[in-house]
């Protein structure tokens, strides 16, 4: 469950994030060179999701049902989809990868994708801890929580839209587009950190989790330590891009690139871990 669960947040948060990285950093600026590549991308992890969403489906099926059986049941799936609160934002889910890879093949105008892609995002909110509380508590721990996905999905998706650039930086404006995301990723920084200290703060009653080095508090120091070294590349990137060092600059995003998928991987624990609610 855990691979699975990394594997459609990456999946997810790059897709909104390269759907993002266009207008964002590049504008109205011509480039099939940066486009093509990206659509293909994009392609490719829609089927990654889509696929990963199915399997999420079943294994939380299987949770419920307790054997295989009776969780590749088609009526046990649909009273998953239909009598659960996950089976009703994941049907939703579905559909909406669905329609994002039709939209894709179909090459339909960016804002249609743009939009499939944050309602693909939109929907991973609720999912876990996100429904964890009821009433406005929880209505409002989904929304930061979704604030949060989008500050992420951006951070990452800008990395891997940069990476393709760098890829090919004969007659691209390489320096004004690193400059764009770099002001761009102090308010995502921001952001992300603000609404992970709330979405602790909400879930544990605590600022930080204890004990330090055991279960739910053990995994959030590791994502913590690795956003940290994250932001330390982040600094190296824009020293190593106004003094025109390409080569190194690649390597350095794509290794800023790998430790944000890492953190990933530790949320992706962290939502099968109990965070120890303080009533």
């Amino acid at each position: 469950m855990v691979i699975c669960r990394f594997v459609h947040f990456c999946a997810v948060l790059l897709i909104f994030g390269c759907c993002a990285f266009r207008p964002l950093l590049l504008g109205a600026w011509p480039s099939g060179g940066i486009d093509r590549p990206l659509r293909t991308v994009n392609r490719g992890l829609a089927w990654v999701a889509l696929g990963s969403g199915l399997a999420w489906l079943v294994l939380t099926t299987h949770s419920m049902a307790g054997s295989w059986p009776e969780t590749l049941d088609p009526a046990t799936l649909w009273l998953v989809l239909g009598s659960t609160f996950f089976g009703q934002v994941w049907a939703f889910h579905l559909v909406f990868c669905a329609l994002l890879l039709i939209t894709l093949y179909a090459r339909c105008r960016f804002y249609v994708t743009g939009l499939l892609s944050l309602l693909l995002l939109a929907t991973l909110a609720p999912v876990g801890h996100g429904a964890m509380l009821d009433g406005w508590r929880g209505q409002l721990l989904m929304l930061n929580q979704l604030i949060h996905l989008l500050c992420v999905a951006t951070w990452l998706g800008g990395l891997m839209g940069l990476l393709l650039i760098l890829g090919r930086p004969a007659g691209q404006a390489v320096s004004a587009v690193l400059q764009r995301f770099s002001n761009l990723g102090f308010v995502l920084v921001a952001g992300i950190i603000l609404t992970g200290l709330i979405n602790t703060r909400v879930l544990t009653g605590t600022l930080w989790p204890t004990p330090l080095f055991e279960g739910f508090a053990l995994i959030l120091l590791i994502k913590v330590t690795l956003v940290g070294v994250m932001l330390l590349l982040a600094l190296f990137n824009l020293v190593m891009s106004r003094s025109g060092h390409i080569a190194l600059l690649r390597r350095s995003v794509a290794l800023e690139w790998l430790f944000g998928l890492a953190a990933v991987a530790a949320v992706s624990l962290l939502g099968t871990l109990p965070p120890l609610v303080v009533g």
